[in-house]
């Protein structure tokens, strides 16, 4: 990644980074260990595997997760109704990362940014196969 971004916009992309690959991972596990969904769970982790860059350093150095103004959950992130709930949670949160991402790399990387977009539309066919 070249480093055009402006400080507050890598922290934008740091989080949703972090958010894409931790709503997947919730994802993933699920299927792995609790359905024990081999074909399911390989295809999250590929995605998740898809979920990178090749320099985390400017994000880790604009990094300001204590300062975050919205640090603590919500009520509505704090109650969960069901696992169906929780699955579909965390595959919105990993769809509205991964377009963040598509997004903000267009000012940069225009190939990073389709990877996201790849990600993304993957997301919405494993929802619809998941669920």
């Amino acid at each position: 990644m070249t480093n055009t971004l402006a400080p507050e916009l890598l922290r934008v992309c740091d989080a949703n980074l972090n958010r894409l690959k931790e709503g997947v991972r919730v994802v993933e596990d699920i299927a792995r260990y609790k359905d024990d969904n081999k074909t399911l769970s390989l295809k999250l982790k590929e995605l998740r595997h898809l979920a990178q860059v090749d320099d985390m350093k400017p994000f880790l150095q604009n990094r300001d997760s204590i300062n975050d103004v919205l640090r603590q959950s919500t009520t509505s992130e704090m109650k969960r109704e069901s696992l169906a709930s929780i699955i579909t949670a965390n595959f919105k949160r990993a769809q509205e990362s991964s377009r963040v991402l598509e997004e903000l790399y267009k000012l940069v990387d225009p190939e990073l940014s389709e990877n996201f977009k790849y990600i993304r539309y993957s997301l919405y066919a494993l929802e619809k196969e998941f669920i």
